[in-house]
């Protein structure tokens, strides 16, 4: 794996909301992110390639499984790990984990994972998009079940800042991908620094008003510690497992490797966004954060390391169908 700037950049702004907890007056986070956040699913809606969706439509088995991996079993399996939280459905670490469970996966890091393994592209573009719309709506209704009443969570306004800050957003840009969409395509790089740019403020925010609140002082070591141990373990039971799925299922190798790579990861950009529009400034934003921070770096490292295995296994597999 080459250096990423991006993870660095996220830990570089939570080093520095440590040190300067108050933030920068001069900077109005709350505004830039706020509209930062309604250009990234514009973008998005622009992004989406009508042509390339259509093409992955067909392979519905393989796009079953991992909407189910996504949105069905990996909360599933964060709600079989409450007994190990004392405070149950109290506890700040145990819902920052569920909310880690809920989330919709990547887009570009599970196009590109699967590209360089080799896998079916077509189907990881389906089911990367169909999963970033899904997530939009489903993240929240799960979240319901545990944080309806409290003082952070009232479904109603949240659907309300969905629809002003994702959804409408996410509509105009879609409404506009005939003018403008090959235009967001060829200059998708630049406009990710718009992605990127909005998700390091966001993080740089959460964190300063979890440290200025002292909210990871009432955090010990050994929680974090067993808090990471969960993460990991949620990564391999999920990739090993949707391996044995389509095993099961008789999926050729293209479609595991699409299976597994997509149905694994976990978007940090959905994350960082959600907890915004969900939660506002709330004092433990920085504490539901670390969970997706930790799977994220996790899931770039271990998908680059499956990846390079399963690209040599597919190209030897071509190389003897050519020679048979």
């Amino acid at each position: 794996m080459k250096f990423n700037g991006f993870i660095a950049a996220i830990f570089l702004a939570i080093i520095i909301a440590y040190f300067f907890p108050e933030g920068f007056v001069l900077l109005p986070l709350k505004t830039i992110t706020d509209i930062g956040i309604g250009f990234i699913f514009f973008f998005y809606g622009l992004k989406l390639s009508p042509a390339e969706f259509k093409l992955g439509f067909l392979n519905y088995k393989v796009h079953i499984v991992i909407q189910l991996a996504t949105f069905v079993a990996f909360p599933l399996l964060t709600l079989l790990c409450l007994p190990l939280f004392e405070d149950g459905t109290g506890s700040d670490l145990w819902i920052a984990l569920f909310f880690l469970g809920t989330l919709p996966s990547t887009v570009s890091s599970s196009i590109v994972m699967v590209s360089l393994a080799k896998g079916n592209l077509p189907t990881a573009i389906f089911n990367a998009s169909l999963s970033g719309l899904i997530g939009i709506v489903a993240t929240p209704i799960w979240l319901s079940f545990f944080l309806s009443g409290s003082a952070d969570f009232e479904f109603l306004d949240v659907l309300i800042k969905l629809c002003w800050q994702i959804i409408i957003p996410l509509i105009l840009g879609l409404i506009l991908q005939k003018f403008l969409g090959d235009f967001a395509r060829k200059h998708g790089k630049k406009l990710g620094l718009l992605d990127k740019t909005t998700i390091i403020l966001i993080v740089y925010s959460s964190f300063s008003n979890s440290f200025s609140s002292n909210i990871f002082s009432s955090v010990e070591t050994q929680d974090l510690l067993k808090l990471t141990a969960i993460v990991i373990l949620l990564f391999f039971v999920v990739y090993f497992g949707l391996g044995l799925v389509c095993n099961f299922l008789g999926f050729s190798l293209k479609d595991k490797i699409t299976a597994q790579f997509c149905g694994t990861k976990k978007s940090l950009v959905h994350g960082s966004v959600m907890v915004k529009v969900i939660f506002g400034n709330s004092a433990n934003t920085g504490l539901l954060l670390l969970p997706i921070m930790i799977y994220h770096s996790l899931q770039l490292l271990l998908i680059a390391f499956y990846a390079e295995k399963y690209k040599k296994r597919v190209l030897k597999a071509e190389t003897l169908e050519n020679t048979a």
